[in-house]
């Protein structure tokens, strides 16, 4: 793509976010676009806090990446493992976690496989409020390892599998995640007035800015499926080293790539009717997105990734600001004719 063909996408799909800024539905966001070769365009708008007293977003902002945490952090990391060796995708998370639901050795936990909780395909719960069973992080730990968890009819997308792949992984390591290396450009925190502010929280009594917004990430003190940090142009970077290869190997861009379902890869969502990507996207592409506003989408067959980064929980998440429509017309902008 020309560069001047990719500027004026930019400039187009930069409109929707205007939009809902001045219609105050969302404070503020990051937009940026690279493309396979390094030309890219990013761009700040609205606010990074509002209360208790206002800042301007700016393009160095740092926001709460939330599930992005899953596909920028977890993911690669769990695929790199097997491609070491470390572990078998195919085989039970018990070969890494053998004391999951240790007392009881027919549970159904004691079968799921780490390439099911990448693909979000086991029937553990969508959600569960860890941190209301207490603060203490080893305690908790426990408290998930042996639980007996609600069993559902069908697979849906729950934060418990890449809760548990991050307990593997501090249990390969050694180390809580929180002792990890984040990734170039990325952090487990960052400078409150530096950050992108999410919601006044209820149970912390404060708005939170630079610390977790996700309650069982910050109960756990770090995990798995939320707790990254980074700018849009650290998004950019990790997306363009997937697009150029520079970023991981073959193999484990493959397998992001690889369908496990109609929705989902090894970790990601693929291009599906009605994701949040929008209706335009090749089969090629892959995208994900967080909780506290932000999203990440790669299209493989058009060269080019596009970041969408928003702090619209703040301060409240009980609010309707039309990040799903948003999104949507973003991405119908950037892969659009």
């Amino acid at each position: 793509m020309a560069s001047h063909d990719i500027a004026q996408r930019f400039e187009r799909a930069f409109v929707p976010l205007e939009q809902a800024v001045a219609a105050g539905r969302i404070p503020g966001g990051v937009m940026g676009v690279v493309d396979k070769d390094g030309r890219r365009f990013s761009r700040a708008i609205g606010h990074a806090q509002r209360l208790p007293s206002e800042r301007p977003m700016r393009e160095v902002s740092w926001f709460d990446l939330a599930s992005l945490t899953k596909v920028i952090f977890t993911t690669p990391r769990i695929l790199a493992l097997a491609e070491a060796g470390s572990i078998d995708l195919d085989a039970p998370l018990t070969t890494v976690l053998p004391d999951l639901r240790q007392y009881d050795a027919d549970a159904w936990e004691r079968q799921v496989t780490f390439r099911q909780c990448l693909g979000h395909q086991t029937p553990f719960p969508a959600v569960e409020p860890i941190y209301t069973y207490g603060r203490d992080p080893d305690l908790l730990r426990t408290f998930v390892l042996q639980r007996q968890w609600r069993k559902l009819e069908a697979p849906v997308y729950s934060d418990i599998n890449f809760i548990l792949l991050g307990f593997a992984m501090e249990r390969l390591s050694g180390t809580w995640i929180r002792g990890m290396d984040a990734g170039p450009g990325f952090a487990f925190s960052a400078d409150p007035d530096q950050s992108a502010a999410t919601e006044d929280c209820t149970w912390r009594h404060r708005v939170l800015s630079g610390e977790v917004h996700d309650d069982n990430c910050a109960a756990l003190q770090g995990a798995g499926h939320a707790g990254l940090f980074g700018t849009a142009a650290a998004v950019l970077d990790f997306a363009h080293g997937l697009l150029d290869g520079s970023g991981a190997s073959a193999d484990t861009i493959a397998l992001m790539r690889t369908p496990l379902s109609d929705k989902r890869t090894h970790g990601w969502e693929h291009a599906h009717a009605g994701w949040s990507g929008g209706d335009r996207c090749s089969a090629a592409t892959i995208g994900h997105t967080g909780f506290t506003g932000t999203g990440l989408w790669i299209d493989f067959d058009a060269r080019r990734a596009w970041t969408l980064l928003t702090n619209r929980i703040h301060p409240t998440r009980h609010f309707d600001s039309g990040i799903s429509d948003l999104r949507r017309q973003v991405g119908d902008i950037m892969t659009g004719a």
